[in-house]
């Protein structure tokens, strides 16, 4: 078999000339790229039985990668997001395989026929003022890892930063001084910068007292800088404590993002406007931050009561429904 038929040389090129070399994609991009790739070559030899090594371009056909999709969703129990972000990865290869080896545009174009899956649209979850405060609540700041689990929950809602966001976080990112805020450091490696509490801000002078500028601000046991799955469990661990006593958490999802959704309705309520919460949060569009309008339960039942219709006063017993018609006409 030629080199240029066999895919493993391709996967190479893919992952490292192309994604990092000439494109220069976001970090977490290549590593879901890559897991992407992780999962699809082996469930490919497995039905081509053949060995990895061994696998073709051609062995990696259309109903192949269909039978892949279908294993995300019902062996996996992946999502339809999870499942369109997976099919945009094996796009991207077929892209980059044909424009480098034009004997393979065909498969290429077969590759390409393959369609995203529509979702339907889920509404965003988020805390209350009442549950948030109960969430800050659950960490004992009278331990060290109970201190740092409580600024780290503050300062998530002080910025709504991302999980990863808050793992990376080095200290010569803040600025704590008579203005403190942070510069966040987000997808696509864009910087922007988030003023912070005064609360916050001498919760992180404390934690990170006498720390080098490249040492991280949230670290674990060992001194190490957290990763995304340990401030996800950190959270998610708050928020099972906080919904035993707290009634209206129950059945809500409490998570990094959920917080993050949190500190954009919040701003919302506050006053703040939509342009500036976009900015806030790093959004690159403002349709994404327009969705926290939709969502939010408060501002809607004020819209309401702002053309709620007059009481009627009809007597006891009268039939309202013709007068309902006629105030309609009038309107």
């Amino acid at each position: 078999m030629r080199n240029r038929d066999l895919l493993g040389p391709w996967v190479r090129r893919f992952l490292l000339e192309h994604i990092v070399a000439e494109r220069n994609l976001a970090r977490n991009t290549q590593i879901s790229y890559r897991d992407t790739l992780t999962l699809l070559l082996p469930f490919a030899a497995q039905q081509a039985s053949c060995s990895v090594d061994k696998l073709a371009v051609n062995g990696i056909a259309a109903p192949a990668v269909r039978a892949f999709l279908a294993h995300l969703e019902h062996d996996r129990k992946c999502s339809i997001v999870t499942r369109n972000q997976r099919l945009a990865a094996i796009h991207a290869m077929a892209r980059f395989i044909g424009r480098k080896a034009p004997e393979h545009l065909g498969w290429c174009t077969e590759i390409m026929t393959i369609p995203f899956k529509k979702s339907a649209k889920r509404l965003i979850g988020y805390l209350d003022k009442a549950e948030m405060d109960a969430l800050l609540a659950v960490p004992d700041p009278q331990t060290r890892l109970g201190f740092r689990d409580h600024a780290m929950l503050l300062f998530m809602y002080n910025s709504g930063a991302r999980a990863d966001e808050v793992a990376n976080l080095r200290v010569n990112q803040l600025q704590l001084g008579t203005s403190p805020s942070v510069r966040i450091v987000g997808k696509g490696n864009k910087t922007r910068v988030c003023p912070l509490w005064e609360r916050t801000a001498q919760a992180l002078r404390t934690l990170t007292d006498g720390g080098q500028p490249d040492t991280p601000v949230f670290r674990g046991r060992t001194g190490e800088a957290m990763t995304r799955f340990g401030v996800h469990r950190v959270v998610t661990d708050c928020g099972r404590q906080a919904k035993v006593g707290l009634p209206s958490l129950q059945g809500k999802r409490v998570s990094p993002h959920n917080i993050r959704h949190t500190t954009a309705v919040h701003l919302l309520r506050a006053g703040v406007d939509i342009n500036t919460i976009r900015a806030w949060l790093g959004h690159v569009s403002l349709d994404t931050t327009h969705v926290y309008a939709e969502v939010d339960l408060e501002m809607k039942a004020k819209a309401l009561a702002a053309v709620e219709l007059p009481s009627m006063n009809l007597p006891d017993g009268q039939n309202q429904l013709p007068s309902l018609m006629a105030f309609m006409k009038g309107l």
